[in-house]
């Protein structure tokens, strides 16, 4: 055999042996693999639940049925997972996170420990979105926007920053509102059990997903009055409650709102570090969708209240968060004054 034809012999066995390979690349790739699932909080709470309830339905979707093993990675409200799923996890599609849904848009807000990009990573889905409410105490006799225009009212917050705190500022802001913020409350629970002993009258943030998880019987006995609602879609289970957008009239309003209510639109966000080859990060992505459309997932996440409603497909996402960062820079500005007034 001449060179020549040696040559061109070596390069057909190559050409047919990288066939299976880059076949075996997505389809076979996890067959006895173990995926992380890194979620960005500690363990027990409602991102941990969720991310737990997924891991157990999603190997089925995914050839192979690879194990999925959930890794916590708590720290600065979901920052230090979502730096370690940038800038450290491997990018051989054997990771995935689960993150808090404020974290894509910490870059936007000047967050100087967010040291990623967040349109650069490869978005697998969400199982929901999430609607905000301001609710006040049954007992509590301002229950309209009008009213709370013209009366004070006391809403509880863990601190200055933190998102309770955030709201109640961008509400005051768009509608006039009069809130007062009690912050040193831990956390949302707290909170709660501040309104029931009538230290507060009412808290700026709850979500309905987790209102019904976590005091389904508030509901049912009319427990809260809802002043207003804020988010993607208006929660048909509250009613008649009114939507900000309602009372604003101003275009650069409406953008901020759109804007700061980003993360409720993104709902409980899954995704994958960037540099991950594009055939696995296609079919996990197919894999997730599966998952939340999923029978025996559904019933086991109405089972635990876990709030699932309208899932959100990858390029949803991306659609979310590359017009979150194409906002206005005034209107950036505007966020970013709100998010942080002491300007640190």
């Amino acid at each position: 055999m001449t060179t020549l034809l040696k040559i061109m012999a070596g390069a057909m066995a190559l050409s047919i042996s990288a066939v299976p390979a880059a076949a075996q690349s997505a389809a076979d790739f996890y067959k006895g693999k173990t995926i992380s699932m890194v979620v960005s909080s500690s363990a027990g709470g409602g991102y941990d639940t969720l991310a737990r309830t997924i891991a157990r339905h999603l190997p089925k979707h995914i050839p192979g049925s690879p194990t999925v093993a959930v890794r916590n990675m708590p720290g600065a409200g979901g920052i230090v997972a979502t730096n370690f799923l940038y800038n450290i996890a491997s990018k051989d599609g054997l990771t995935i996170g689960g993150v808090q849904n404020n974290t894509p848009f910490e870059p936007l807000l000047g967050t100087k420990e967010a040291d990623y990009d967040p349109k650069k990573f490869n978005w697998i889905g969400s199982p929901s979105y999430e609607t905000g409410l301001l609710i006040v105490w049954h007992t509590v006799k301002f229950t309209t926007v009008d009213d709370v225009r013209k009366n004070e009212i006391t809403v509880s917050s863990s601190g200055a920053n933190s998102t309770p705190s955030f709201f109640a500022r961008l509400l005051t802001e768009l509608l006039g509102l009069k809130l007062k913020i009690v912050v040193g409350y831990p956390g949302q629970n707290e909170s709660f059990i501040a309104m029931e002993r009538g230290e507060v009258d009412g808290y700026p943030s709850i979500f309905w997903s987790s209102l019904a998880a976590t005091r389904p019987d508030w509901i049912k006995n009319n427990r809260v009055k809802y002043v207003v609602q804020y988010g993607p879609e208006k929660e048909k289970d509250a009613g008649d409650t009114p939507t900000v957008e309602q009372f604003l009239t101003k275009e650069e309003d409406k953008l901020l709102l759109r804007a700061a209510i980003a993360p409720l639109a993104l709902g409980r966000p899954y995704l994958m570090p960037p540099g991950v080859p594009a055939d696995r990060v296609q079919l996990m992505q197919k894999a997730m969708m599966a998952t939340f459309a999923d029978p025996d997932f559904l019933a086991e996440a109405d089972k635990l209240n876990l709030g699932v409603n309208t899932p959100r497909s990858p390029e949803t996402m991306k659609t979310l968060v590359d017009e979150a960062y194409a906002t206005p820079p005034a209107i950036v500005e505007r966020l970013r004054r709100i998010a942080n007034p002491a300007g640190k």
